[in-house]
């Protein structure tokens, strides 16, 4: 009997694939919905680009939580879901380096282009712009400054932005390129400096969800909640835009 409760609890519980980004906004989202629905699911957190591969190959994700809208829309192109979902979020980056650090932080990343000019720069972050799409945007805005080509070689690619941020604010590079959700959390805000930059600097890091065909009521609860006032809250709380009108074709 207790087995087959288990079996029957865990099978209300969707896995949901979500770009690491939005870890600490998500996982206080996820808690609001528990306590309001008395309903769980199970996170996983990565790179959008390596969900996407993992979705088209059968993964059992029934939701979908992307951090560039490209890769839910290549997944509705490619008949993996039928529709392309909803925005969530909008997502910032940041300019960010372990309190340790001699990088001065500015928007304009001149205190960057100075460690380069001077040789002083010797491990800098931001996550594998090949699948993560912040890395993506951090490579967007060193190449916008003109520092791509000196820099690249002091590069260190995290999996994901997560990791990138690990990589940024722990004390093992002298800073990085990374999300501003991510910086803002207590858990990196304590080690580490921080300034946002400028959304004009990159191109819009437009978020975007998607229920799969595999999704039961639990996932569409969540998907419904993740655009509630009360979900939107928390995005802000962590540094994100809210899309300007709800966008659900699910």
């Amino acid at each position: 009997m207790s087995c087959s409760l288990s079996a029957a609890f865990a099978a209300d519980m969707p896995a949901i694939a979500a770009a690491a980004n939005i870890k600490f906004a998500l996982d206080e989202v996820h808690q609001a919905f528990t306590q309001d629905t008395g309903k769980r699911v199970r996170i996983s957190y990565g790179s959008s680009g390596n969900f996407v591969a993992q979705i088209r190959h059968g993964a059992p994700f029934e939701l979908f939580l992307s951090a560039d809208e490209r890769y839910i829309k290549q997944l509705k192109s490619l008949g993996v879901t039928t529709s392309e979902g909803s925005l969530y979020a909008i997502g910032r980056l940041a300019l960010a380096a372990p309190k340790s650090s001699t990088l001065t932080l500015d928007s304009e990343l001149k205190g960057l282009q100075q460690m380069i000019a001077d040789g002083s720069l010797r491990r800098f972050a931001i996550a594998n712009p090949e699948h993560a799409p912040y890395g993506e945007r951090a490579k967007e805005i060193l190449l916008k400054q003109g520092l791509w080509q000196a820099i690249e070689p002091k590069l260190i690619f995290g999996e994901n932005v997560s990791q990138a941020a690990q990589f940024a604010l722990s004390g093992s590079t002298q800073g990085g390129i990374v999300a501003l959700s991510l910086a803002i959390a207590p858990q990196f805000k304590a080690n580490a400096h921080y300034v946002a930059l400028p959304e004009s600097m990159h191109s819009p890091m437009l978020q975007r969800m998607v229920l799969t065909e595999k999704a039961g009521e639990t996932a569409k609860q969540f998907y419904q909640y993740l655009q509630s006032p009360r979900a939107g809250e928390i995005f802000v709380k962590y540094g994100f835009g809210l899309p300007d009108k709800p966008t659900a074709e699910d």
